[in-house]
């Protein structure tokens, strides 16, 4: 493919033309959960699984997610060629001299029980640290994406050390390869907290409006800025990440974990010479917390940033094309995948786009704009809860089936009467 240079067309929050759509619809949507087509004299049009995200044109919302599966070049050719919406490489640093990682780093949960060896992967602990390739090299392979694969998008993913200078040079050097948006890691569970790298600083929301400044005071591209789940509420970093002028919120990071201690020999797991460190939790375990992050930032972005053009991305144990939908019916623009790809490969994202379109079709959506967001109306209070439940009650009771009394018997209608009191 001929090469174009990306630096050159992009300010801020502007992106090439070639990867230019529609602009995006508002936060209402019709309200079509339900509605199907049981008879049609043509056939069902193809639901559409494109989006368009910050300015940037996706294929489909299916994301690479921030990890392994976007670590070096062939890896992340791999993606773009089975098809997935997006790539996000793994994160980079400045100094990966810095970053040393052990092995083995991953331990997984068992659906089985005491953790048997045959049941089904629910979760994925690890203990990986960011990129460990010199920065140069991974510089250099962005750019060779970007030259071979100009129309599609790859995010890169930074985090650097409390020092204002530091950031700047890494977004100016990465920039420099044509990427097409910048996800800030504010949420790595584990290593390096004492440089201030990762959490300790999306946990911390006055350091985090600081080092936000200096990004998007430097960014020329979107930037999204990745939450982490271990804080008390999560709408409270996103709330200052999104008012320091960061286009986009990714939800969720890997939650802190201890997998386990092998009973065998009391050791804990992922075991590395007879030691361990709390690490990062993921896969399908993770999923319902996920949610409930993602529920909360949207509703708290709908009603303190209303229609502005920012942007959501789901993350948390997907593997199925439902995972996705939950995520997009809660307010999600995108949806990201890290484990579910470690677990079944590149390829996944065929059977994710396919199931994602058999549910669109079963409710007559013809695009993901259709339902994003429908399910956030229905979430509310305990309170509420019990108001409402009183008074359907209520009414139930006021349109009680049958006949009330043995005056209330007629002789005309007394077939029909007898119906009305029928059970099965």
């Amino acid at each position: 493919m001929a090469s174009l240079s990306l630096t050159q067309l992009r300010g801020k929050n502007s992106v090439p033309e070639f990867a230019r759509t529609r602009p995006r619809t508002s936060w209402a949507r019709p309200g079509r959960v339900g509605f199907k087509v049981f008879a049609s004299s043509e056939a069902q049009a193809e639901p559409d699984l494109g989006v368009t995200v910050n300015g940037l044109h996706m294929p489909n919302p299916f994301v690479i997610g921030s990890g392994p599966p976007g670590t070096n070049y062939t890896v992340m050719k791999r993606a773009f060629d089975e098809g997935w919406g997006a790539v996000i490489a793994k994160t980079v640093s400045l100094d990966a001299a810095k970053v040393i990682n052990v092995t083995p780093r991953y331990a997984r949960l068992r659906a089985g029980a005491n953790g048997s060896a045959k049941g089904q992967i629910i979760g994925w602990e690890n203990i990986e640290l960011i990129s460990d390739r010199p920065l140069e090299i991974m510089l250099k392979e962005f750019k060779q994406l970007k030259e071979e694969y100009p129309d599609r998008i790859l995010i890169a993913s930074i985090m650097e050390e409390y020092d204002k200078a530091a950031w700047e040079e890494l977004i100016d050097r990465v920039e420099q390869t044509g990427i097409d948006a910048l996800e800030i890691n504010f949420s790595c569970p584990h290593g390096m907290p004492e440089r201030k790298m990762g959490a300790a600083v999306g946990q911390d929301c006055a350091l985090l409006e600081e080092v936000c400044g200096w990004i998007n005071a430097k960014a020329t591209v979107p930037v999204w800025a990745k939450m982490t789940p271990n804080i008390t509420d999560i709408t409270q970093p996103a709330r200052v990440a999104l008012a320091s002028g960061c286009e986009g919120i990714a939800a969720i990071n890997t939650i802190m974990s201890v997998m386990g201690i092998n009973l065998d020999t009391l050791h804990p797991e992922p075991c590395v010479e007879g030691y361990s460190t709390p690490g990062g939790y993921s896969s399908k375990a993770v999923h319902p917390i996920a949610l409930a992050k993602v529920m909360s930032i949207a509703k708290m972005m709908k009603s303190e940033f209303g229609d502005k053009d920012l942007s959501l991305s789901g993350i948390g144990g997907v593997e199925t094309g439902g995972d996705a939908a939950e995520f997009i019916l809660l307010g999600a623009d995108t949806v990201q995948v890290c484990t579910g790809v470690m677990m079944h490969g590149y390829g996944l994202v065929k059977k994710l786009c396919a199931e994602l379109k058999d549910f669109m079709k079963a409710h007559n959506f013809s695009s993901i704009e259709d339902f994003r967001g429908v399910s956030l109306q229905y979430f509310t209070t305990h309170m509420d809860l019990v108001q409402r439940q009183q008074a359907a009650i209520k009414q139930r009771k006021a349109t009680r089936k049958g006949l009330q009394s043995d005056k209330d018997w007629t002789g005309d209608g007394f077939v029909k009467e007898s119906e009305s009191m029928v059970s099965n």
